[in-house]
């Protein structure tokens, strides 16, 4: 990711002065995830971006089935190919420290090396096939997930996450999203 700006006329929205839909999308952010991250403040510049974000993110997470760790599995592997390293960072700590992903899985995913669950391995693979295809992945692919013990409705719901983190990881392509401290222990370079 760029560390200079691509968008020279946005600045992050400040919620304190937010005004209109803007105001309104970061009030929602706000009372979903208890703070503002770099990212909301500056995807609220076009409101309809981030509450599509926290919308698909949502559901994605309540309706997806997956496991809170294989999502955050997800998570990472599209935001690490599509390069973006504030996601890479946000959701490192929150494998970490909420969703449950076994330290050396998430050691693994971060350093791009094999994992050590299988299952897990294949959840990445697949994802990482789908972003790279343009959701075009192999037929070996898709039966190698089926045989892991996902289904095919599984795929739909990682198109979903791709769809939710490509809005995110984009946004902050163009705006170089400094990492919230929040993150900062896990920021990659």
């Amino acid at each position: 990711m760029s560390a200079t700006p691509l968008v020279k006329h946005l600045h992050p929205i400040e919620h304190a002065s937010a005004q209109g839909k803007p105001k309104e999308i970061l009030d929602l952010a706000l009372q979903q995830v208890g703070f503002i991250p770099n990212m909301y403040a500056n995807m609220a510049n076009a409101p309809g971006v981030l509450s599509t974000y926290l919308h698909g993110y949502g559901l994605f997470r309540s309706e997806s089935g997956l496991k809170p760790a294989e999502q955050e599995v997800v998570f990472l592997a599209v935001s690490q190919v599509n390069g973006c390293h504030y996601c890479t960072a946000a959701h490192s700590m929150i494998a970490e420290k909420m969703s449950g992903v076994p330290a050396d899985v998430l050691q693994a995913i971060r350093a791009q090396t094999a994992l050590p669950d299988a299952k897990l391995a294949t959840l990445y693979a697949t994802t990482v096939a789908m972003v790279k295809s343009h959701g075009m992945p192999s037929p070996q692919t898709v039966q190698s997930f089926l045989d892991a013990g996902y289904q095919e409705r599984d795929l739909m719901y990682i198109v979903l996450a791709i769809a939710v983190k490509t809005l995110s990881n984009f946004s902050n392509h163009l705006f170089a999203t400094p990492v919230d401290a929040r993150f900062a222990a896990y920021k990659v370079d």
